[in-house]
């Protein structure tokens, strides 16, 4: 009797030592998730001798680039659809942006995204993308897509 109860508190010790290295491990994996990455559209300086202005779209999560790379090219679909489609996302995201309370703080970074500027095709496609990436990566539906 007594050689079952010392096996029966071994294996006890044995499942909160492993339970003890578990459940941290689990829940750093919640928080890293619970965070979107983080985005930025930058205004570049002007180019010496032109008058024009360049933006940059800089998402600092390292799977987006090679997600992106997965993608149809940028001339898939015209400037004007993805700066369609990019007025909906921004709208959508800067809303739950501004309603942490009830979406929660993966929405972090506001977009300052305005469809009177004309940002071209590329920062376009990247924004467009950056947004399929979140529904893809998290999970999240933005905006209902018909099927």
């Amino acid at each position: 009797m007594k050689k079952i109860a010392n096996f029966i508190w071994g294996m006890l010790l044995i499942l909160g030592a492993l339970l003890g290295l578990f459940l941290p491990a689990c829940s750093s994996t919640q928080k890293a998730t619970d965070t979107a990455p983080k985005l930025k559209l930058e205004k570049n300086a002007n180019v010496p001798g032109e008058d024009s202005v360049e933006y940059e779209l800089i998402v600092l999560d390292p799977r987006y680039e090679s997600w992106l790379a997965t993608q149809p090219p940028a001339n898939f679909y015209s400037q004007q659809y993805y700066e369609n489609w990019n007025h909906r996302y921004v709208t959508e995201w800067n809303h739950r942006h501004n309603h942490p309370s009830r979406y929660g703080n993966f929405y972090e970074t506001y977009i300052d995204y305005d469809p009177s500027v004309d940002y071209g095709l590329e920062l376009n496609y990247r924004l467009y993308n950056y947004f399929r990436f979140i529904e893809h990566a998290y999970g999240i539906v933005l905006i209902p897509r018909g099927r």
